[in-house]
């Protein structure tokens, strides 16, 4: 079973991206860390050797192609919340979601993820702040993303628990934090300089 890579991304433009962080680094500040995170990001999905498939949002196709090249697939997201974003991509599963927001993700929780598929049905990555930075489902689950509070450090727990409700016990990995907030920067001073 080969899954499918795919990165939920947002264009690089000033006051759209990263917008917690605008304070800290101002609005262009923030969108080229958002650009440099999500290029670090694609980098990392790519030596996967797997297919990958970037979910984009923010600028038409032609630019994310400029910005990113074109050879990943390209599929705009859907209007609508973040289920609704999510649900319409799980017919590509096998599938690892990820964000653009985690530095420190490393090839080896990529390929820890997809050998974690073979043996689970849910492979799940969790962050610091108490959602994910990769959810690998081996078939469509809606229920895994429907109704779920977004943008809270009630996401993992209520996954978790969705799960066990179901009979379903997930592989978890080691947990990384997001770079999402002002006090998170300076975990790395790379990405501010």
């Amino acid at each position: 079973m080969t899954p499918t890579l795919i990165l939920f991304a947002r264009y690089p433009a000033a006051g759209t991206c990263k917008t917690r962080l605008i304070p800290a680094l101002g609005a262009e500040g923030a969108a080229d860390l958002h650009r440099r995170m999500t290029e670090r990001t694609i980098g990392i999905l790519r030596s996967s050797g797997l297919p990958v498939i970037v979910a984009y949002t923010g600028a038409g196709r032609q630019d994310f192609e400029r910005w990113l090249g074109a050879d990943v697939g390209l599929e705009e997201q859907v209007a609508g919340d973040l289920t609704d974003r999510l649900l319409a991509f799980t017919h590509h599963a096998p599938l690892i979601f990820f964000g653009a927001d985690t530095p420190d993700l490393q090839a080896r929780h990529i390929a820890q993820a997809v050998d974690g598929l073979q043996n689970y049905e849910v492979v799940i990555g969790p962050a610091e702040d108490g959602g994910y930075y990769l959810i690998g489902i081996t078939r469509p689950i809606p229920k895994l993303f429907t109704n779920m509070p977004w943008s809270s450090e009630q996401v993992l727990p209520e996954t978790l628990t969705r799960l066990a409700d179901m009979g379903i016990a997930p592989l978890l990995l080691e947990t990384l934090a997001d770079c999402d907030r002002p006090e998170d920067l300076a975990r790395w001073p790379e990405f501010t300089l």
